[in-house]
């Protein structure tokens, strides 16, 4: 099978009217090569790594035979596959590498949310300042349009903490375009990428590399996070949630934020909590955390049971289960 592609010589992938600074060339390649993706009716919906190993080890599945095979699937590709301005694109974006079983391999995944399309690392995730995406991912924004959709007032200052390939912010930032949107993580991967698919999605969204709060000022209308939460063994930052069962930089986060709402504003926290013996971890040090203060808040479970792969490993022994859950933190005071 091959690919028809499309080119875009005179796509404007600077976008200055968003005040995004100008990319360095391998990443307007990349915007530009996404943009070819989208031309080509490109979709992807990003499984989780379980998945993606299972579906990606049938004896069908060891080359990639259509566009979502190596943009998403992450398979190997033989040199016919794909045309030559998808090649070329690959190569000027530096993200085309030669597989050890002959052959190519993409070094990004593209996925998409709705029209939306977001550039984040290939599979596997391994290395350490790797960039995650996957169902987590549409459900922590499916909570943010729900949260924008019950709201009065939109938000006038709002902030992604630990936004990786930055689909929160970015999906705030369509929706509410005259929003002052920060985006910021830690990793240097996460802030490139996030920059790269605000100029994707053609959003007015600034990226800041911080360690939670620590690099912005002032308050927020809205803060939203869709951090680490599990414990990883090589502490990679993309996974790791630190604490007992990974609920360390959730609770953190919560902590942060709480003093940094203004009046009306929501932190609204998507994250992942072990169950240990029906207590649920992250619950009970949100309410040790929230008994200071005039804040109204709420918590659900949205899906009572995922990585159930990981309770296979010692950090997870004694846990019954590992559920998603939003918390949504509301400041009522005016101090």
């Amino acid at each position: 099978m091959t690919i028809v592609g499309t080119s875009h010589g005179d796509r404007n992938n600077s976008c200055p009217a968003f005040g995004i600074p100008i990319l360095a060339c391998e990443d307007q390649a990349l915007i530009e090569l996404v943009g070819t993706l989208r031309d080509c009716n490109y979709h992807f919906a990003t499984v989780t790594p379980l998945t993606q190993a299972r579906v990606n080890a049938r004896a069908n599945n060891t080359w990639a035979t259509d566009l979502a095979g190596v943009f998403g699937w992450s398979r190997s590709f033989r040199d016919c596959l794909l045309p030559p301005n998808i090649v070329e694109l690959m190569r000027a974006a530096k993200v085309i590498a030669p597989h050890d079983g002959g052959g190519w391999r993409s070094l990004v995944r593209v996925s998409t949310i709705g029209t939306q399309l977001f550039v984040h690392s290939s599979y596997p995730t391994m290395d350490a300042d790797s960039v995650f995406f996957g169902p987590d991912t549409l459900r922590f924004v499916d909570a943010i349009r729900r949260h924008l959709t019950g709201r009065t007032e939109s938000p006038r200052r709002v902030v992604d903490i630990g936004c990786g390939a930055g689909p929160g912010g970015i999906v705030v930032a369509a929706e509410v375009p005259d929003a002052d949107v920060m985006m910021l993580d830690i990793n240097a991967t996460a802030i490139r990428f996030a920059q790269i698919n605000a100029a994707i999605n053609g959003v007015a969204a600034r990226v800041v590399q911080s360690n939670f709060l620590q690099s912005v000022n002032g308050r927020f209308d809205l803060i939203v996070s869709n951090p680490p939460y599990l414990i990883d063994g090589k502490g990679r930052t993309y996974r790791h949630g630190g604490g007992r069962f990974g609920e360390g930089l959730s609770l953190e986060i919560l902590r942060q934020s709480m003093h940094r709402l203004s009046k009306g504003g929501t932190l609204l926290l998507y994250t992942g909590t072990a169950v240990v013996a029906g207590l649920d971890v992250f619950a009970a040090g949100c309410r040790d955390i929230l008994e200071v203060g005039r804040l109204r808040w709420s918590y659900s479970e949205v899906d009572p049971d995922v990585f159930g792969e990981e309770l296979e490993t010692p950090a997870y022994a004694d846990a019954d289960r590992i559920a998603a859950v939003v918390l949504a933190v509301t400041n009522v005071d005016d101090r």
